[in-house]
């Protein structure tokens, strides 16, 4: 039959989602440079963009997960979907190399650095206690990391009950580690902006607090979609995802906490 479908791919319909995202993209980064150059209305056109990009993240995924229910993803769909998946954590991979870069040049070259007095950690700066609420954070992390495995298990084999129960614990962790840490920054004795090592700490360790953010989101929704029975053992790519991107997630708090945590602060005073 002319036109009928041979193929195991799923050819997309035209969408208005990249033009529109584009559009509120463009916003965004406009209005935050406005903002921060102190341009009149920067800040409501930053967050203006900001409400049309949640709102085509909202409504594109929306799509595909209808995509999903109709039969459109087939394996070989799925398999790519996987692909696009480690790609992106391997771009978030890369993302967050450019802040250890940025942190292990000034602690292993500190001469090249003159605002710390040529010593590492900075001289007569008093830091974080590594074995404290770093310590912490990191087994909740650790603690998440077996949680959503358990979901993951359990969403396997068909327990729909250990898969809620086990995404209402992941989440619960990841706002407390979320907790933890705006606590551990208020109370820093340091500011952004004193010197290399504060810069580098707030970015990589703050951005690492986002993505746990994003990630608690993430599991949200999938616990949304749990209790309206979205998953099947064969076909949960949407928690797969999820999960994926949290043990991503776990995996770099890690290497946060082991290097620039207690082995960017050995020898230092302690707050």
């Amino acid at each position: 039959m002319a036109g009928a479908k041979n193929h195991q791919y799923h050819i997309l319909p035209p969408s208005i989602w990249p033009l529109i995202g584009a559009f509120a993209a463009l916003a965004m980064a406009s209005g935050g440079i406005m903002w921060m150059h102190d341009q009149a209305f920067g800040g409501y056109v930053f967050f203006a963009g900001l409400i049309a990009v949640l709102f085509v993240m909202f409504s594109w995924w929306a799509d595909v997960i209808r995509e999903a229910h109709s039969g459109d993803h087939t394996p070989i769909v799925q398999l790519h979907l996987r692909y696009g998946m480690i790609l992106f954590i391997a771009s978030e991979v890369m993302f967050f190399v450019a802040w250890f870069w940025a942190f292990f040049n000034a602690a292993l070259f500190p001469s090249t650095a003159e605002s710390i007095g040529g010593v590492w950690p900075p001289e007569g700066m008093k830091l974080l206690d590594p074995f404290g609420y770093p310590l912490l954070n990191t087994l909740i992390l650790l603690c998440s990391g077996t949680t959503v495995t358990w979901a993951h298990h359990s969403l396997i084999h068909g327990d729909r009950d250990g898969l809620i129960k086990g995404l209402w614990a992941t989440i619960g962790l990841g706002l407390i580690f979320t907790g933890v840490q705006a606590y551990e920054y208020a109370h820093a004795p340091f500011e952004f902006a004193q010197n290399i090592y504060t810069s580098a700490f707030f970015m990589a360790t703050g951005f690492h607090g986002f993505h746990v953010i994003v990630g608690t989101i993430f599991l949200i929704v999938c616990l949304i979609r749990s209790y309206k029975g979205h998953f099947t053992p064969k076909q949960h790519f949407g928690f797969e995802a999820a999960a994926w991107y949290w043990h991503f997630v776990d995996v770099v708090w890690l290497f946060l906490f082991i290097s620039i945590y207690v082995w960017g602060s050995a020898g230092a005073e302690f707050h």
